[in-house]
């Protein structure tokens, strides 16, 4: 007997492999597909979506992918595995994407024969998307001048392709290597960790999807997995699984939060969060630092902001 049948699932309930029956469609994915779609319905031409590790960004690019239909878009998406590609290969790959046969090595002709596709796609009455996940690795300015270039390329009244961007939040400073590319942002949206009560409903959401008939974890339990996965949905999924894990081994029926914080020492959690502290308190004695120092020389700043740290029990 393995966890899943120990606790009567039919199904994993935290894996980290994507799955699209357990999209978990809280307030801020909600907004954030709203607005993909919206800007990608107006072939707005350029949107962009960051998100720290493990938010859910490869997530919603596929969701948007699938929301796709063959019968007006023509919707591609490319993941970039490294930072060492060129700015010929990335457009070899977008016009291959796209439809091209036998793409040419010469960059001008290239670019004909990506036109002349875009072209074709628009007289069928669709609309060429692209969604580029992974693309913090697009890291030279060459790149984001190639993609520049293609997003000239228009008819009157509209843009024929439309890229919609998923990265880190480096990326955002990769744009910004072609200030051109730049200002053409139409849209850009930003991925947060869930808060505590979203975080207890994405843990509900996944136990119900796999077959669970109550709430496997204790009130406790939950507010430690928040703590240490800093809402990260990706770092819940992993804490989740190992603790269910190791209460099937118990011989118990509910998590409780000794075996959470036995897992996230385990797992190495406790001192990424004690850096993660460190690293904020850092940053609060330097602004405070300043904001003293200002308020001594120029008289400007009256009052000076405290932060005050959570107890940790």
């Amino acid at each position: 007997m393995n966890y899943l049948s120990y606790f009567g699932f039919k199904k994993e309930p935290f894996s980290n492999a994507p799955m699209r029956e357990f999209y978990y469609n809280s307030k801020q994915h909600s907004q954030a597909i709203l607005r993909l779609v919206y800007s990608v319905q107006a072939m707005k031409g350029l949107a962009i979506l960051t998100g720290e590790i493990g938010t859910g960004k490869t997530t919603l690019a596929r969701r948007l992918l699938e929301s796709l239909g063959d019968d007006l878009y023509v919707a591609k998406m490319l993941v970039i595995v490294h930072s060492k590609i060129t700015p010929l290969w990335l457009l070899k790959r977008i016009s291959m994407q796209l439809g091209v046969q036998q793409p040419a090595d010469e960059k001008l002709t290239l670019l004909n024969q990506l036109y002349n596709q875009l072209i074709k796609i628009y007289k069928e009455g669709k609309k060429a998307i692209i969604l580029i996940d992974e693309a913090q690795m697009l890291q030279t300015r060459e790149i984001m001048e190639e993609i520049r270039g293609i997003l000239n390329m228009e008819v009157p009244g509209q843009k024929l392709v439309t890229f919609v961007l998923f990265g880190l939040k480096e990326l955002e400073q990769n744009i910004h290597l072609d200030e051109p590319l730049a200002q053409r942002v139409a849209l850009k949206f930003s991925l947060e960790a869930l808060d505590l009560p979203s975080a207890e409903n994405y843990i509900k959401h996944r136990l119900k999807l796999s077959g669970a008939k109550r709430m496997l974890f204790t009130e406790e339990a939950v507010k430690i997995i928040h703590k240490y996965s800093r809402g990260v949905p990706r770092l819940i999924n992993t804490i989740c699984d190992n603790a269910l894990f190791e209460t099937f081994l118990n011989h118990d029926n509910v998590v409780k939060s000794k075996v959470i914080l036995q897992v996230c020492e385990a797992l190495g959690l406790e001192y990424y969060l004690k850096e993660m502290e460190g690293s904020v308190q850092q940053k609060n004695r330097v602004s405070s630092a300043k904001s003293i120092t200002y308020a001594d020389i120029d008289k400007l700043i009256s009052d000076v902001s405290k932060t005050t740290k959570n107890d940790d029990e």
